[in-house]
């Protein structure tokens, strides 16, 4: 017995360095300029999935298994969740993090990132509460970095994997619902009202009076261990908000390089004598 809690602790340590190495920020270019949080702050609600456009070696990996510019799902939660850091300061974000588990973090976490909202469209109040709560619940919750074959895997950003088994890469651990990874915790939370993500749709004879060859639509739950971040970008149960648009964007206020007033051009040279 001894011997097993020492190799778990080694285990533990051995997976916690990894973690952190794979996690740390590092510059790399992105498909687009840092979201301006400011704007992003006056738009978003509670219930919005907030996608991340990461720069670390873990998103790396994660961007080139899902094909997608977005390797991090967090949930907006508001300032009416109550959760605030020592200082008082408002954390409006829950997310999961393979290091720290499941967080919640104030927005300037996210500065100089490419950011999107995707919102959930028709859910009533009742339910978006019923969406942050399931969230807000799994504080703490962590993934156990005892497995380091699974964090092992994404030492390497792009591996040779055929495509149809991408999506599996991703389902990290054993499923267990204290194994947080950002995706799952977010579709979790979404299926707990069974809001639609990206459902599994099976047609089915739907005889009409009238019309025997009419097909009716059902959905099927998808697993949650099986969802990326950009499944919440391609799905058509998610409104795309850009805060830019959405602060009465006028595109003739917008100053281009070719037209230019002549004060913004370098002054020429005196002229001498």
């Amino acid at each position: 017995m001894a011997a097993t809690a020492i190799g778990s602790r080694w285990l533990g340590r051995l997976g916690g360095r990894l973690a952190r190495h794979l996690s740390a920020r590092r510059p790399q270019a992105s498909t687009a300029g840092p979201t301006d949080l400011d704007a992003l702050a006056r738009v978003m609600r509670p219930g919005d999935v907030l996608l991340v456009e990461g720069d670390t070696r873990f998103s790396t990996a994660i961007k080139y298994l899902t094909q997608s510019t977005w390797s991090h799902a967090a949930l907006v939660v508001g300032d009416a969740a109550g959760l605030r850091a020592a200082d008082g300061t408002s954390l409006p974000v829950v997310e999961a993090d393979v290091v720290d588990g499941v967080r919640a973090v104030a927005l300037r976490s996210f500065a100089g990132l490419h950011l999107r909202i995707c919102r959930p469209v028709g859910l009533r109040p009742d339910e978006i509460a019923a969406v942050v709560a399931h969230a807000v619940a799994r504080l703490g919750h962590r993934y156990d970095l005892k497995h380091v074959v699974d964090l092992l895997r994404w030492l390497l950003p792009t591996p040779p994997v055929p495509t149809r088994w991408r999506r599996r890469m991703l389902a990290l651990g054993s499923g267990d619902p204290t194994r947080a990874i950002c995706s799952t915790l977010l579709a979790q939370a979404f299926q707990s009202v069974r809001y639609p993500i990206l459902p599994r749709i099976e047609s089915l004879p739907a005889p009409i009076a009238g019309c025997a060859d009419c097909r009716g639509e059902i959905l099927h739950v998808r697993h949650h261990s099986l969802f990326v971040p950009r499944d919440f970008d391609l799905s058509p149960y998610f409104a795309v908000v850009k805060p830019s648009l959405d602060v009465r964007f006028d595109p003739h206020a917008l100053r281009w390089a070719d037209s230019a007033p002549a004060c913004d051009a370098p002054a020429a040279p005196a002229s001498q004598g």
